[in-house]
Order: structure tokens, then sequence, then C-alpha cells
């Protein structure tokens, strides 16, 4: 690519198309910064499918928590899909055009996807406060008709949610620059190419943003006050323990969830001192992070995975072992 269309300057005729820089000022990083790129996508695809085929295998983990896991894992797969191959295609060679359409549906699908999974994360909460503060209603509050409208409503919140920005992008005319100073065809780093009155976009996505982010934080914090309250009733240290441990994994999800997404979202709005690779960076690890990260918490922490992981390991090795003898 010539440096004319690398550089942030470069102004594209074709309204239809637009440039993704990567991560303007680290340009000469770009092929390093690709390694752990495919680091964290290998891990996401191999840890999520494991997920996926152990829970399915076994019917003892055909449990609330587990099919909630199994949702979280096809959503961070899936999210995965929409970033990761034009990622490492602007770090492996440049090639950072993207089609207006493609633009947008991949806008679409980055951040409805995120909204599911905060949904999601929300559901595991409520899981986590079933279990412990009524151990006794748990299994007719959580039937599989409950999880399964649950999922149902993830995915039509994210969707509804987020259906309204590409409109609201479209009738925006983009008569200077169509280079997107970014990995992705992030929201916001969109809107600000554009010409005209830009307030109705800035104000819908922030609200959407206050929406999932602050509610499902609200509500999660809620569930563990009660978790917390009814975990000092008991009496046994032992019992309280054991109630604390079962959401050590759902904690550090969270954790690793809102973390990076928390700080995108504050340096992108009130963060104007902040350099712009930092932006870009931070809205990175946001998407590449928990995918990578959260079957690893919960193959980890939680112990009925960990072993069934550790058996179907051992018997396709002994299974290698046979078929080379």
């Amino acid at each position: 690519m010539s440096s004319s269309l690398g550089s942030p300057n470069y102004t594209n005729q074709d309204s239809s198309i637009f440039l993704l820089l990567g991560i303007p000022g680290l340009e000469q990083f770009h092929l390093w910064l690709s390694l752990p790129v495919c680091c964290l996508g290998t891990a996401t695809i191999v840890g999520n499918i494991t997920i996926l085929v152990v829970v399915a295998t076994e019917p003892a983990l055909h449990k609330p928590m587990y099919l909630f896991l199994c949702m979280l894992s096809t959503i961070d797969l899936t999210a995965s899909l929409a970033t990761i191959p034009k990622l490492l295609a602007i770090l492996w060679c440049g090639a950072g055009y993207i089609s207006a359409s493609a633009c947008l549906t991949q806008m679409f699908f980055i951040h409805a996807f995120c909204m599911m999974e905060s949904t999601v994360l929300l559901a595991m909460a409520f899981d986590r406060y079933v279990a412990i503060c009524h151990p006794l209603r748990y299994a007719t509050i959580l039937t599989n008709t409950i999880i399964a409208r649950i999922g149902v409503i993830a995915m039509i919140r994210g969707s509804l949610l987020m259906l309204p920005c590409p409109f609201l992008i479209s009738r925006l005319s983009f008569c200077q620059s169509h280079v997107i100073p970014h990995t992705y065809c992030e929201h916001m780093a969109v809107v600000k190419l554009a010409c005209g009155d830009t307030r109705p976009n800035r104000v819908y996505g922030l609200t959407a943003a206050l929406l999932v982010i602050g509610v499902d934080l609200f509500c999660i914090g809620l569930s563990y006050a009660f978790i917390i309250q009814a975990v000092l009733r008991l009496s046994s240290h032992e019992a309280r323990s054991k109630a604390l441990g079962t959401c050590g994994s759902h904690v550090c999800v969270i954790l690793i969830s809102y973390t990076p997404a928390l700080f995108s979202f504050f340096t992108h709005r009130f963060g104007h001192q902040v350099p712009l690779h930092i932006h870009i960076l931070l809205a990175n690890v946001y998407l590449l992070f928990p995918p990578a990260l959260n079957p690893v918490v919960y193959g980890v922490k939680t112990k009925e995975i960990n072993q069934r992981v550790i058996m179907a390991f051992q018997r396709s090795l002994r299974a290698g072992i046979k078929v080379s003898e």
C-alpha cells in the first residue's frame, strides 16, 4: 500500500468505501501486534469450542449455569469472527478498505454482540442469586424454558438497541475524509467523520451504552449484595466459603469483561488528552481479551468443567497412542 493511502490525510472520493487505518502512530509495529491477536484469536476459538463440546456431550452439565456459559461462548465466538479476520488483514498487509454496507454491518454485529454478552452476564448473576438465596426453588425458577427465553431476550435486546445506529449513520454525509483511524468500524469513530449534525448519533450511542452497562452493572451489583447478605447469615465458615466459591468464576468474568469496556468508554468520551493509539488499543483489548480468557477462567475455576476437559484430553491422547501403534 502506498504511503498516501496509509496517511490520515488521505481522502477517499468514493462515498461507498471507507479505509480502516489500524492503529495510527504504531504502524511500524502492526506486524508484531498481529502475533498477540493471532494467539488471542486461537485461544478464543479453541477455548470456546471446548466449552461448547464439553457441556453438550456431558448430561451432568446440562444445568442453568453451564447453559448460560454456552450462550456466552457462542456470543464470544461469533463476535470474534466479526472482528479478527479484518483486523489481521489490516495488521498483516494494510488491507483496510471496507465498503460502507460492510462497515455498518460489522458495527452492528460487534456492538450488538457486546450488548448480548452483557445481558448473559446479568443472567448468570441472577443464576447465582437464585442458587444461593433461594436454593430450594432453583430448579422451579430456572427451568429450560426460562433459560431459552432469557437467551431470546438477550438476542432481541442487543439487536433492537443497536438497530437504529446504522440507520442514523446512513443518513449522514461524509463529505471529507473516509479514513477511519481504527481497526474496526466502531460507532463513534465513524460518526466523527460525518459533516452534518451528529448529535442524534452521539446521544443515542451514549444512551444505549448507559442502558446496557449502567443498568446491567447496577443489577449485577444488587444481586451480589443480596448474595453477600445471604452468605453472611450462614453459621459455618465452610458453607460460606463454598457458597462464595461458586461465584468466583462469574466475578472474574465480570471483571475481565467490564473493566476494559469501562476504560474504553470513559477514555473515548472524556479522555481527550489520551493519545489516539491508546483509545484504539483499549477498544481492541475490550474485544479480544474477554472471549479468550472467559473459557480459561471457567476451565480453571470450575471443577466440573476442569475434570471433564482433562478426561476428554486423556481419552484423545490414548486414542492417538493406539492409532500410532
